[in-house]
Order: structure tokens, then C-alpha cells, then sequence
């Protein structure tokens, strides 16, 4: 399979309504907020809902989160070593005939988001006399998401009944916590494919249509206690593939295009030609 054709510019446009998007645990997992007081949803975030759609969709993904992984490795080192679900310890142990080279060439044919991310395969001095690890440059980056305006976070104070212990006799005692929720929000992430990545990683087209298939319904089977389901929901994806490998624009340039209202309506101003897919969210 050849590797990406052509370079690729993205934006995600998705609203927030009475849900804690992406809480901080270092500020009693309140909503993520720059300084200015504009929400924001973290790069790390979001390719996490890109694996766990992409996972659903049946592709083969190496950093899977605890609740939806499909294989019983309690690491990612086991996933990589299993003979079922990875590739074999021997597969990712150097040696002469064994280069580093080969070793990331296999993950990248074994997972999708190791050839689209990149991913650091840290190897002990047990395994490397040098103890080096591999680094793979992944051809797909996501920027943070940021919202139109300064978000309003709601805080509510809860009672929790968490008591395990005892013999059902007597009541645990309830303590005292709190929920934070954004009312209502627009964010934009931006995201672009670099072709000169992807051949080193083997990303082709196919896997940019995957991604691209999955992001109208990004949030969907997300669901928790912070995010009730139907509390996000992406209204736009903007998809602009370009005519060669270079493209005709920078990145900054097409992503400086588009415009977002704190409403969700947006204007995306026409670039010398660059054409652009607009695709309505799930």
C-alpha cells in the first residue's frame, strides 16, 4: 500500500452543552481552561477519542484505554510482545539482524494509530545494551481545542456514598465532593497529514479516509458521568486535501481560513486553489 498522496488540513468544529469536556486533575478536575479564562480540550485528549473510534471501527490500535481494550495485556509492552494481539517477543528485540529500523517498520504495519501518531517504544538494558529506545514521528498531529469564548463553569456540590466495607448492617457515611459542567461551549481543533512523514511510517490514503470517517462522530460511545451522552457533538468537519505532496498552502494559512462564531456558524475564506469538504457532524 502506497503511502499518502497528498497533503491534508483539517478542523473540527464540536459543542459542549452541561459537560465537563476534559476535566484537570491538578484543579480538582475542573475544566481545562487557559488564562485568559477560553476552554480548552488537550491534543493527548482528543487522539484518545480518535483510537478508542477508530478501535471500534475494527482497526488495530496499540495504546488502547483500560475500559475498551480488546485483548487481556496489562501493558503495553505485554500487547507488543503477545504472539496473539502483538508481534512477538522476539519481534521487538534488537539485534544485528533485527535493526531498529525493522522493529518500527513492524508496529507501524501492526497498528494504525503507531503510523499515524508516531509512538516511543522504550527498550530496557536488559533488551538494548544501550538502553535506546525507538522513536517513530507520527504524520498526523491534532492541536489542542480551544473554545470561541471564555467559557462559564458551573460547579456543584454532590454527596457520595462510597463506602465498601461492613456487612450491609449499618449505612456508609456520605462525603462531600463536587461536579464541575461548561452550560454551553463551541471548540475548534485543528489537524493536519504530512505525506513526508507518512512514507516513513507507511500511512497511506486509506487510513487518512479512516480517520476521516470517524471524526463526523467523534464523541459518540464516549459517555460518562461528565459527559452525558449527547452533551458533545461534532457539528462540522472541514477537510481540505491539497493537489500534491507540498500543498498549495501552508498549514497556518488554511487553518487561518476558517472562521468559527461562538454560535457555530462559521466563513471560511477561499484560498487560491485549495477546495474544501464539508461534512456534517454524526
Amino acid at each position: 500500500m502506497s503511502a499518502l498522496s497528498h497533503k491534508i488540513d483539517f478542523a473540527i468544529i464540536f459543542s459542549v452543552k452541561h459537560a465537563n469536556p476534559n476535566g484537570d486533575p491538578l484543579n480538582g478536575n475542573r475544566p481545562r481552561t487557559d488564562y485568559d479564562g477560553y476552554g480548552e480540550i488537550t491534543d493527548v485528549c482528543l487522539k484518545r477519542k480518535i483510537r478508542d473510534r477508530l478501535q471500534t471501527e475494527g482497526h488495530a490500535i496499540f495504546v488502547q484505554s483500560d475500559e475498551k481494550k480488546t485483548d487481556d495485556a496489562v501493558s503495553l509492552k505485554a500487547r507488543a510482545e503477545s504472539e496473539t494481539v502483538g508481534l512477538g517477543k522476539d519481534a521487538f528485540k534488537p539485534s544485528k539482524e533485527n535493526t531498529k529500523d525493522k522493529i518500527a517498520k513492524k508496529a507501524c504495519e501492526k497498528w494504525l494509530d503507531v503510523r499515524a501518531f508516531g509512538q516511543v517504544f522504550a527498550f530496557g538494558k536488559e533488551a538494548d545494551a544501550a538502553g535506546v529506545s525507538i522513536a517513530i514521528r507520527g504524520p498526523v498531529t491534532i492541536q489542542s481545542a480551544f473554545s470561541r469564548e471564555p467559557v462559564s463553569i458551573t460547579s456543584t456540590q454532590i454527596t457520595k456514598s462510597v463506602s465498601g466495607e461492613g456487612d450491609g448492617s449499618k449505612k456508609g457515611s456520605d462525603t462531600m465532593g463536587m461536579k464541575h459542567r461548561i452550560d454551553n461551549a463551541v471548540y475548534v481543533a485543528y489537524g493536519a497529514m504530512t505525506p513526508q512523514l507518512a512514507e516513513k511510517t507507511g500511512f497511506s490514503d486509506a487510513d487518512a479516509e479512516s480517520i476521516k470517517a470517524i471524526l463526523p462522530k467523534l464523541f459518540e460511545g464516549d459517555a460518562s458521568s461528565a459527559r452525558p451522552e449527547g452533551s458533545m457533538a461534532v457539528k462540522k468537519v472541514i477537510w481540505w486535501q491539497h493537489n500534491s505532496k507540498a500543498g498549495q498552502h501552508s498549514s497556518a494559512k488554511v487553518h487561518g481560513s476558517l472562521t468559527v462564531n461562538a454560535d457555530g456558524s462559521y466563513q471560511i475564506e477561499p484560498l487560491d486553489g485549495l477546495e474544501q469538504e464539508e461534512i456534517d457532524g454524526f
